[in-house]
Formats: C-alpha cells, sequence, structure tokens
C-alpha cells in the first residue's frame, strides 16, 4: 500500500511532531459530542480510525464558551472537568498509535439558541434567533476563551487544537463585509477583519507553548455575496501563519452558501486547486479537503500542488 500511494502515506514532518502519514481524518459531528454519556462510544469511534492508520484526527466542534454552543447545552471545552472526561477519548487514540486534535467552535449567529452573538446583530437565514453585537470587551473575552479552551485540551492530552474558522461561523463573520459592519478596532478595513482570528490564534500560542499543534481550519472560498476576497484570503493565510499556527485546513462555503461542497454530485477533488494556490503563499503544510474520498484523487495531483 506504502509503494502504490508513497507520498500520501509518507510521514509529514511539523518540526516537534511527526505525523505518520498525510491522511486526515476532517471535523464530523457524530451527534456523540453533546451528551457526557456518550464519551466512551466516541472514544471507541475514534479509537478504531486511528487503529485503522488516520495521520490525524480531528475532533467535532467544541465551543469556548456558552454563546458559542450550536445548541443549548451543546458540545463544550470550558472546565477541568470537561479536561478530565476527554482523557478517555485521546487514550484510546494514543494508545492506537493516532494523533488527534480538538476543534474549537464558536457557532456565532449559527447558534440555535437565543443567547447567540456575532460581529454585528445580522441574523442568519438559517436560523431564527438574532444574534447580540458582541461589545469590544466581548470580544477580547472570547479571544480569552479560545486560549483557555486550547488549555483544556492540553490538559485532556490532545495533541493539538483546530481553530474553526470557516463554513460562516463566528470567526468567518468577524472577516466577512457580509456579516462585519463594524466600525471599531474590529471591522471596517480587511486588516481590521483579520484582527480577530489572528489574535486568537496568536494568544491560543501564548497559551499552549511551541510543541502542540494548531491547525486553523480557513475558508479557502465563501461562495456568499459580500464573502472575503481572494487577496483577503490570502492575507489571512499569510497572518495566521505569522501568529503560530501549525497547519492550514481548508473549508469551502458558508452553510447558508448555495454552492455545493459536499455532495455526491461534487466531482471528486473539486477544491483542491484553491487550497493548493492558498498554500504558493505559506511556508506551513495546508490540508485540502472536500470531496478527496479516494486515495488516489491526491496521489495524482503530486507534486504539482503544494498541498501537504
Amino acid at each position: 500500500m506504502t509503494s502504490e500511494y508513497p507520498t500520501l502515506l509518507s510521514p509529514l514532518d511539523l518540526g516537534f511532531t511527526t505525523l505518520r502519514n498525510r491522511v486526515v481524518m476532517g471535523s464530523m459531528h457524530t451527534g456523540l459530542e453533546d451528551r457526557a454519556g456518550d464519551i466512551n462510544a466516541l472514544a471507541a469511534y475514534f479509537a478504531e480510525r486511528a487503529r485503522g492508520g488516520v495521520g490525524l484526527i480531528i475532533t467535532g466542534g467544541y465551543a469556548p464558551n456558552r454563546t458559542g454552543w450550536l445548541l443549548p447545552f451543546a458540545s463544550q471545552m470550558i472546565s477541568a472537568a470537561d479536561a478530565r472526561r476527554h482523557r478517555r477519548i485521546t487514550d484510546a487514540v494514543h494508545e492506537a498509535g493516532g494523533k488527534i486534535l480538538l476543534q474549537i467552535l464558536h457557532a456565532g449567529r449559527y447558534a440555535y439558541h437565543p443567547f447567540s452573538v456575532s460581529a454585528s446583530a445580522i441574523k442568519s437565514p438559517i436560523t431564527p434567533f438574532r444574534p447580540r453585537r458582541l461589545s469590544a470587551r466581548g470580544v477580547e473575552r472570547t479571544i480569552d476563551d479560545f486560549a483557555h479552551a486550547a488549555s483544556l485540551a492540553a490538559e485532556a492530552g490532545y495533541d493539538g487544537v483546530e481553530i474553526m474558522g470557516s463554513e460562516g461561523y463566528l470567526l468567518n463573520q468577524f472577516l466577512a463585509p457580509r456579516t462585519n459592519k463594524r466600525r471599531d478596532a474590529w471591522g471596517g478595513s480587511a486588516a481590521n477583519r483579520r484582527r480577530f482570528p489572528v489574535e486568537i490564534v496568536r494568544r491560543t500560542r501564548e497559551a499552549v507553548g511551541d510543541d502542540f499543534i494548531i491547525c486553523y481550519r480557513m475558508s479557502m472560498a465563501d461562495y456568499v455575496p459580500d464573502g472575503q476576497s481572494w487577496d483577503e484570503t490570502v492575507a489571512l493565510a499569510t497572518e495566521v501563519e505569522a501568529a503560530g499556527a501549525t497547519l492550514l485546513n481548508s473549508g469551502f462555503g458558508w452553510h447558508e452558501a448555495r454552492v455545493p461542497t459536499i455532495v455526491t454530485s461534487v466531482p471528486n477533488s473539486a477544491f483542491v486547486d484553491i487550497s493548493s494556490a492558498v498554500a504558493e503563499h505559506v511556508g506551513i503544510p495546508v490540508v485540502a479537503s472536500n470531496r478527496i474520498n479516494m486515495p488516489q484523487a491526491p496521489s495524482r495531483s503530486w507534486p504539482t500542488p503544494r498541498c501537504s
């Protein structure tokens, strides 16, 4: 198998740690994240994938605070008790020879509860609740909450975290003119709109130290009106790298977008070229994603694209 797909199954050196191959199991919500009683089932689920040889596993999204819940009482990483409970997951994956990241996800205006917040008080077309505009102090608290969640993930034994910055969730909402109408230090210019996610990465790196994976999942293409421009996307990638990210992962389209990105009608590897174009501008590995469901697909693409 290794000789058939030598690049895909070759190790990836991240400097302070090495992935056994370049296969990433991306974040998916299994329905097991939100109930404490299902933690053993979730641990078994991830351990089975690790035994199968996946190089890096990323969990479903966990909120860094209660306003970031997807649903009331949804999955979260906000306390020492949460971290202790997750030890069952990380121990199971490590015993199976794998590595695993905890995804930190703040739903923003996609939250399905009345306490949602966003860059601006603009309702999502796919949820019934109008979000509250985060105050400047609230922005600072949220940044600290991301860093705290990452510290808890380290205590829980995770190899790193993925900061969810795509698919139209809170970080995306700060980045796009569509949802960020602010005129303070966190909005207005493209540089100000990028400040929130970049600062999250920077403070997270300060909180966890150098020997901890920080993967930033960025929206390579929003596919909504008034989303980020291509130049803004490239600028974000370079700034996130400078702030301390270890990896960039690819996301495509907001949840409210009308462009299909994961259904079976989408051609295999349809978005690899976009991720590869971003990879040309950074020095850290970039993960290609979406409809890469056969090992032949990425292997045929190498070595032309720079995705790792």
